[in-house]
């Protein structure tokens, strides 16, 4: 059965830095990375890197935001620095599992950035 703990949302102001991070547990993970929800809007992606180390960012973040992730621990990491107003939203952890290919989301972690 995969889980899913995301920690790290909060609450900054313009120009401050959050790092989230989840940790998967239950199988073995292809694509791991995170997506965001902003009030009234569709949920996006942000940020993705598969086992193998590529990774893809949502233009919007590209330069301010940093995917990582530990294959030993099943841990992804994303470090948020020169936050913005518009970066305020739910953000969501994502898993593919490697065999299967089924995808899974943690529960979200609220981000609220302050101008």
């Amino acid at each position: 059965q995969v889980q899913l703990v995301e920690s790290g949302g909060g609450s900054v102001q313009t120009g401050g830095s959050l790092r989230l991070s989840c940790a998967a547990s239950g199988s073995i993970f292809g694509i791991m990375g995170w997506y965001r929800q902003p009030p009234g809007k569709q949920r996006e992606l942000v940020a993705t890197m598969s086992r193998g180390g590529t990774t893809q960012y949502v233009d919007s973040v590209k330069g301010r935001f940093t995917i990582s992730r530990d294959n030993t621990k099943n841990t992804v990491y994303l470090q948020m620095n020169s936050l913005k107003p518009e970066d305020t939203a739910v953000y969501y952890c994502y898993v593919k599992t490697a065999i299967g290919r089924s995808d899974y989301w943690g529960q979200g972690t609220q981000v609220t950035v302050s101008s």
